[in-house]
């Protein structure tokens, strides 16, 4: 596969370690990304403000990836993903909307794609790389470890736009991480929100949800804690010390991007893969069964 991706803000700017992996791992599944030029913000940002500022901004978006002449969009953030997926389902049901937003398109000689498949991490490895495949690949594998997973809410629900997952059962993160030979452990917080929607409205809040959930995760005996979004990664990884004294807890928990988890199975070297970015990891604790 040949695929446009569209990065959007957070991961370029702060989640390095999530680019990095992704450019690494995706490469060795003869997956073949070409990066945007000239695109801007999803607009998760004005989406409360200006509704219709928000839609345009996501579909620009679509539309610069349909200038590649490409057949598929990956987009690796969670509310990215979210955003143009619901801009596009938008268009496609609501043809005034859609004259609408393609006559701002001609100012910039653009035009809506609606042809163009848009790709998220998970369902990319899960779907079309595929389940075996992946499990071929593995060099490292990691028997003996256990892992909890956080698929995250904006690529599960809602249902009717077309998401990655169940919104209820999501399973194939938990899948793809038994690829690799560990053990996904099954947790009822697993659909928990991570806090970030609430971090600079309800700090307290937003800390308490995830210092709530990765306190569960780590009573469970996990060796570590998968995730695919860098929204979601910030509130375990970044700000785990805080969530912590937030709930009275002591956290040592490894948080990794599934990318960066995939990569060392599979014998990437762990600077490539921006391990060495993530606050919380540990690599002592996290390879001691899997060299």
């Amino acid at each position: 596969m040949k695929a446009a991706v569209y990065w959007g803000c957070k991961i370029p700017t702060e989640q390095y370690a999530y680019e990095m992996s992704t450019r690494q791992v995706l490469p060795r599944f003869n997956i073949e990304l070409v990066d945007l030029e000239n695109v801007s913000c999803c607009g998760t940002p004005v989406r409360s403000v200006n509704t219709s500022a928000a839609l345009y901004l996501s579909v620009r978006n679509l539309a610069i990836a349909g200038q590649t002449g490409l057949d598929n969009l990956l987009i690796p953030c969670n509310e990215c993903h979210f955003m143009l997926s619901e801009a596009r389902n938008r268009l496609d049901n609501d043809s005034e909307m859609q004259t609408k937003i393609q006559e701002l398109l001609n100012e910039e000689g653009l035009e809506y794609p609606s042809n163009i498949k848009i790709w998220h991490t998970i369902d990319l490895l899960h779907d079309f790389v595929n389940i075996d495949t992946i499990r071929g690949k593995v060099r490292k594998p990691l028997e003996g470890l256990k892992f909890a997973v956080h698929p995250g809410c904006q690529i599960i629900r809602p249902s009717e736009i077309g998401r990655v997952d169940h919104p209820e059962n999501p399973r194939k993160l938990d899948r793809l991480v038994e690829a690799l030979g560990a053990q996904s452990i099954d947790y009822s917080e697993k659909l928990d929100c991570c806090g970030a929607a609430l971090l600079y409205s309800h700090l307290d809040a937003a800390l308490s949800l995830a210092g709530t959930k990765l306190r569960s995760v780590q009573t469970y005996g996990a060796d570590g804690f998968v995730n695919t979004c860098p929204y979601c990664h910030t509130m375990y990884d970044a700000r785990q010390k805080e969530a912590a004294a937030t709930v009275g807890s002591k956290l040592t928990l490894s948080v990794v991007y599934y990318t960066q988890l995939l990569g060392h199975a599979i014998g990437i070297d762990h600077d490539k893969l921006g391990l060495h970015l993530n606050q919380s990891f540990d690599p002592e604790r996290f390879t001691r069964r899997s060299t």
